[in-house]
Order: C-alpha cells, then structure tokens, then sequence
C-alpha cells in the first residue's frame, strides 16, 4: 500500500480536495450548530459564543470555497467523474448547488457587512472600513430577506448529499464515500 496523492484521480479525491472538503465540513458544522442553538436558545452566552465567531468563521469559508473550486476546476480531468445517465447529472446538479449555495450564502453576509457601514475586520485583518451615513439599504436588504434562509437551504443539500453517499454504499452501488472519506486507518490502496 503508498501513500493518499495529493492530487485527485479518477478513483479517488486526493489529499488537497480531502482536506478541503473535511475542514469546510467542520466549519459548516459548528455555523449551523452555532445558528440551531441560537434558534432553540435564544439570546445567551451559549448562543453568543457561537454567534460571536459566526461573521468571522463565515468569511474564512467564502475564501476556502473559492479556493476548493478552483482546485476542483484545476482538477477537473482527473478526479472521479459521476455514474452515466440521470443519477450522474443529478449528482452534478447537486454539486453545483452546493457549490452555488456555499458561494451566495457568506456572499451575501458579506455585502450586508459592508452595507451596514461597519467596518469589518474577520480575525482582527481589516476587510473594509466602515463608512458614515447608515445603512445602504440596496445591500442590506437582499442579505436580511435571504441569508437565513439560503443558509438553511444549504444544510438539506448537505444533509441530502450525506444520505446519497451512504446510500450508495448501502445498496451497493459503488462505494462513493470512499473516494473521500477513504478507508478506516486512513490507507486507499492509492498509487501516489
């Protein structure tokens, strides 16, 4: 057995794309964990701990998925590719709008933040200053009526993508869970 490649192949997601994925998972996990105690709590320190990293954490994930989807297009002739037929183009169809929706939702946070006339500074680097005069209404505005809602939008893809995974596994229609999750142990069989 060798090592995981760092890059994709057409059996199997490599180490970049893994990583990538694996993380942003875990950000998108304590956002909507973060914002699902907030729903059931309301205003308190348990909700506001969560909250406080939110914008933050938000942004770092805007700037992972750009960089995930340029390596994926970076990639794109030697990663796997989707089964043939409707289950393929739905699968794609599904992935771009993960991907799409994980490009709007923090996309819209952010105009909101800059529209606020706040200055914003993610992780103590200043991302804009902030500016007098108020709110600008045109960038607020399409935040406030669908960030929320995209965001939760956002989870039932992800939660659907989850199931599909292993239910491909289950009903033994190849094993697309291990092209990025790999084995246990953390050994593929990969060529580097």
């Amino acid at each position: 057995m060798t090592s995981l490649p760092w890059r994709d192949t057409p059996a199997l997601y490599g180490r970049v794309s893994r990583a990538l994925h694996w993380g942003m998972a875990l950000l998108f996990a304590w956002q909507f964990t973060g914002m699902g105690v907030r729903a059931v709590l309301g205003r308190h320190p348990v909700s506001a701990f969560f909250v406080g990293t939110h914008a933050p954490l938000g942004t770092l994930l805007l700037a992972l998925v750009a960089l995930r989807a340029a390596w994926a297009l970076a990639q794109w002739r030697r990663r796997p590719g989707h089964a043939p037929g409707w289950a393929g183009r739905a699968a794609l169809a599904g992935h771009l709008a993960l991907y799409g929706l994980m490009l709007v939702v923090p996309t819209l946070a952010l105009l909101r933040a800059y529209g606020s006339g706040r200055a914003f500074a993610p992780f103590g680097l200043p991302l804009f200053p902030g500016f007098p005069g108020g709110p600008v209404g045109w960038m607020v505005a399409p935040a406030n009526a669908l960030h929320g809602w995209l965001a939760w939008l956002l989870l039932a893809l992800v939660a659907g993508h989850a199931a599909m995974a292993l239910l491909h596994r289950l009903r033994g229609q190849g094993d697309v869970l291990r092209r990025m999750a790999g084995r246990m142990g953390g050994q593929d069989g990969a060529r580097a």
